[in-house]
């Protein structure tokens, strides 16, 4: 488990990720939501400390436990299901600021509850997303989430916990004296391999690997992004591609843990844009009826890469934050199915309205799904003047930053 030194640091990396999370500074008053699971209650505590001392104003919001959840899934009629609480717009509206902590007491409890059901769920709260989406987009909103170690994680992981902990530890940089300093440091480099990308004029990018031969066609107005401190840890740097240019085969060698189900040994095949084929070796069915939730479900809103310089995760740890960040051996290349983030438009966010982001290819769906690959891989961009440039190869990006 964590230390109380180690949460000290915690505390304060997330605060610095908060803070470059939002494109304008937070001011006296703002509004910070603390949302937590019931074993991060000593990382709440000292979080709320600092967000008061900062003259912000805290709001402090418990997550359901497993049996909660459990309990209002087995038992929730329609209405219970998508019943959104007084006030929740309206804080919604309101909100300048958010810290999520996840110390999952379980990941499998729901494995039992139907897909569809789930999905109308997750349909329901799409709204209150969208609003803070758009907060998001005119810097009125920031974000950040991190994890804590739990027993249940550990055990899925196939680590102890001891093992599982020091993970966070590496990763996060909570070792260290002044994390802070580690987390600018990367943050730098980043910002300069995301300027070489962005100043190459790509037609298209080829992903290969011994499972996966995909294309991906940025778009016009398109950004690599990442490095933000929307999440703590995270290595990785993407952007939304046109999903309408995406071709070939996906494969994710990682298994995924989503809504309490279990995934693993994913083969997406797209043609057109969608994803025709979809085959896994286990929890197929799960993600077909995932996959089906809406009209953009089965597209893809992401695709990232993630360089083994930056992030020291060389374990599976049966949780997205952490395996999307993968670096190891060869880092990890991984697309999200379903919603596309809108700050990676190059353009003005203020005419950035539906009708333009549907006409550029950005995906709109309720789900955003990450799927992760770890295989050796090259990445080739096209250039629109005829020439290639490999940009990742061997778990880095061809820049030095």
């Amino acid at each position: 488990m964590l230390n109380e030194r180690h949460l000290e640091r915690y505390a304060k990396v997330l605060l610095w990720g908060l803070d470059k999370a939002r494109k304008k500074s937070f001011k006296k008053n703002d509004i910070i939501l603390l949302r937590y699971n019931l074993g991060a209650f000593r990382l709440a505590e000292i979080l709320e400390a600092k967000i008061l001392k900062m003259g912000l104003m805290p709001v402090q919001r418990l997550n359901p436990t497993a049996i909660m959840e459990k309990n209002f899934f087995e038992i929730s009629n329609a209405a219970q299901l998508t019943f959104i609480p007084p006030g929740e717009k309206e804080l919604y509206c309101n909100l300048n600021g958010a810290i999520f902590l996840f110390c999952p007491e379980s990941i499998t409890h729901l494995a039992h509850i139907p897909p569809k059901k789930i999905g109308q769920f997750t349909r329901s709260r799409k709204k209150l997303r969208d609003l803070l989406d758009t907060r998001d987009e005119l810097g009125h909103f920031g974000w950040t989430l991190c994890m804590l170690p739990t027993h249940e994680s550990a055990k899925h992981a196939g680590l102890d916990l001891e093992a599982y902990s020091q993970q966070i530890v590496k990763a996060c940089f909570l070792n260290r004296k002044d994390p802070i300093a580690q987390w600018q440091s990367v943050y730098e480099n980043a910002r300069k391999i995301k300027q070489w990308l962005n100043g190459q004029s790509v037609s298209y990018y080829h992903v290969e690997s011994n499972n996966i031969d995909l294309y991906i066609r940025p778009g016009e107005h398109r950004k690599w992004i990442g490095l933000s401190g929307h999440n703590i840890p995270s290595f990785e740097i993407f952007l939304s591609p046109d999903w309408r240019g995406t071709k070939g085969v996906f494969y994710a060698d990682q298994p995924s843990y989503r809504s309490g189900n279990y995934v693993e040994g994913v083969r997406l095949e797209f043609k057109r844009g969608s994803a025709v084929k979809i085959e896994a070796k286990s929890g197929q069915a799960f993600i077909r009826e995932q996959l089906a939730l809406d009209r953009g479900a089965n597209k893809v809103g992401e695709f990232s890469l993630t360089d083994r310089r930056f992030s020291k995760i060389n374990c599976f740890m049966a949780n997205t934050l952490y395996d999307e960040n993968f670096g190891g051996l060869n880092g990890n290349c991984h697309i999200a199915l379903g919603s596309s983030y809108t700050d990676t438009y190059s353009g003005d966010l203020d005419e950035f309205t539906r009708e333009r982001k549907k006409a550029l290819g950005f995906n709109d769906s309720a789900l955003h799904w990450d799927l992760v690959n770890t295989e050796k891989k090259r990445v080739t961009a096209h250039l629109t003047s005829g020439d290639r440039i490999i940009i990742y190869e061997n778990g880095q990006f061809s820049m030095d930053p």
